[in-house]
């Protein structure tokens, strides 16, 4: 975690950074977020998360008061101040502070809260990477709004927590007997024909911008992407599978359910687009 946190136009210790009880992020999960990693000290994506902080404030009527070059100030001198090499940084942004603790929404006069802060965590050389991970699944019981980017997250906590209870990694989410995604990321397989599958757009997934990277990099090296719906027992048979997220990059999943993908060997395909999906990150800095 970080010690220097950003908070409402300032820079101060973590210990100092104080928000009100009345605070709709808190009271509510009146709020939205977005993750950027960080390797070598740069941004990877950058644009693309702004974008999408755009559209999610967008969606809740939510004030946006900084612009990208001023938010990306902020990102850049968090990462300097916490000599940041490799990790993230979380940008939150809530509705503000209200009088009490009213369902309505307040008037227009409250200022929003921002808050940003950076973790330290390994991206490149994860184990996960390379060994892949275990998944199980569990009913998607999340909202309807699941392509805005909310801090209303104790679905995702609740099904990461099964997982682990289960002797699992992480959970995929099933709705109407079709995978979504995962609790935390996007999901993908590669099938028999060596189709790359992932579930298209909606209301039901978030438009993950990692995700949104790989589609365009799969594309560029002439693998053939298919955006559909597709259920447990096409993941149980295919030949790959993994999850996409800021934070993970490319993770292969080699089990759902205990059930062995490819034997449960990381495949080339996932491996390859990480891979590439990582050198073109480090030429962009």
């Amino acid at each position: 975690m970080s010690d220097i946190v950003y908070l409402n136009h300032q820079f101060v210790p973590k210990e100092q950074a104080k928000i009100s009880v009345f605070d709709r992020g808190f009271l509510f999960a009146d709020a939205v977020y977005e993750v950027t990693a960080v390797i070598d000290k740069k941004l990877v994506d950058f644009d693309g998360h702004f974008q999408r902080l755009q559209r999610s404030c967008k969606e809740l009527g939510l004030s946006l008061s900084l612009s990208k070059d001023e938010l990306k100030q902020i990102h850049l001198q968090l990462i300097e101040k916490n000599s940041l090499h490799e990790g993230l940084v979380y940008l939150q942004i809530t509705r503000g502070t209200d009088s009490s603790r009213f369902f309505d929404f307040p008037s227009s006069s409250i200022h929003s809260t921002l808050v940003a802060f950076v973790q330290h965590s390994t991206i490149i050389n994860h184990p996960n990477a390379t060994k892949g991970i275990s998944v199980v699944t569990v009913d998607d019981i999340r909202w309807q709004r699941c392509d805005i980017k909310t801090v209303a997250l104790l679905a995702a906590c609740l099904a990461k927590d099964h997982a682990h209870q289960q002797g699992a990694d992480d959970a995929i989410f099933i709705k109407d007997g079709y995978v979504t995604e995962g609790s935390s990321s996007n999901f993908f397989i590669v099938n028999q024909n060596n189709e790359i599958i992932t579930r298209p757009l909606s209301q039901n997934i978030l438009p993950g911008i990692t995700r949104q990277a790989l589609i365009q990099l799969a594309t560029e090296m002439g693998l053939e992407i298919k955006e559909r719906l597709f259920t447990v027992d096409e993941v149980k048979i295919a030949k790959e599978a993994f999850i996409s997220s800021a934070t993970t990059l490319i993770w292969p999943v080699i089990s759902v359910d205990q059930n062995l993908i490819n034997n449960g060997d990381v495949g080339p395909i996932s491996q390859r687009l990480r891979k590439i999906y990582l050198d073109k990150a480090v030429e962009k800095k």
